[in-house]
């Protein structure tokens, strides 16, 4: 049984919220579908002192305002003009803060999540095509249905939440730079990305 984290979990720094959502249950559920995967790598992102954010220094767009929306919201962006991103938004109110799902370890909804991805099913996918299902923020994206429709959509709804499960699952959490992110001065070196140790669904692993 898959129970919704609440809202305390969310109104915490993000950086905390990073590390403790590894482990934890990502559900997206649309047209009676029901798609669900183990959060295995994420980044936090501090708006006040991270050249990194989109709202450092105060910006303000109408693209960014999520991220001076209470918590508990989708805050979903394009890049490239073709993919997207997932973030949960964290902190207290006007306090710009987040965390990027960066990857997954799908679980359950495996056909469908294939044919979001490849256009076939998950039986038919080779190794290599079943580990770069989710393996990145914008493949999650893909696998998962999740796009710009779902920006400030609430994470407690039935459509789209993050939950935990009654097992106990014991891991090793790395600290790592974040990625893609050389253009923000000291703020590329910020250890702010967390990974499931030796998950093979992790994007990017450190050598």
């Amino acid at each position: 049984m898959i129970e919704k984290l609440g809202i305390n979990f969310f109104e915490r720094d993000g950086r905390v919220v990073a590390k403790e959502l590894l482990g934890k249950i990502l559900v997206r559920k649309y047209e009676e579908k029901v798609l669900i995967g183990k959060i295995v790598e994420t980044e936090a992102y501090i708006g006040e002192i991270d050249k990194a954010c989109h709202a450092y220094g105060g910006r303000k767009t109408p693209k960014i305002m999520p991220l001076y929306s209470t918590c508990g919201i989708a805050y979903v962006y394009s890049i490239y003009g073709m993919y997207h991103c997932f973030n949960v938004i964290t902190g207290e109110e006007n306090d710009p803060q987040g965390v990027l799902i960066r990857a997954v370890e799908p679980i359950e909804g495996l056909d469908e999540i294939s044919k979001n991805r490849f256009k076939k099913v998950f039986n038919e996918l080779k190794k290599k095509e079943i580990l770069n299902l989710t393996s990145g923020p914008s493949k999650l994206c893909i696998a998962f249905n999740i796009d710009k429709r779902l920006n400030t959509h609430s994470i407690f709804s039935d459509e789209l939440y993050i939950g935990s499960s009654s097992g106990i699952e014991k891991f090793e959490i790395v600290k790592s730079k974040r990625i893609g992110i050389d253009y923000s001065e000291e703020a590329k070196d910020f250890l702010w990305r967390y990974y499931i140790k030796n998950n093979k669904f992790v994007s990017v692993l450190d050598k």
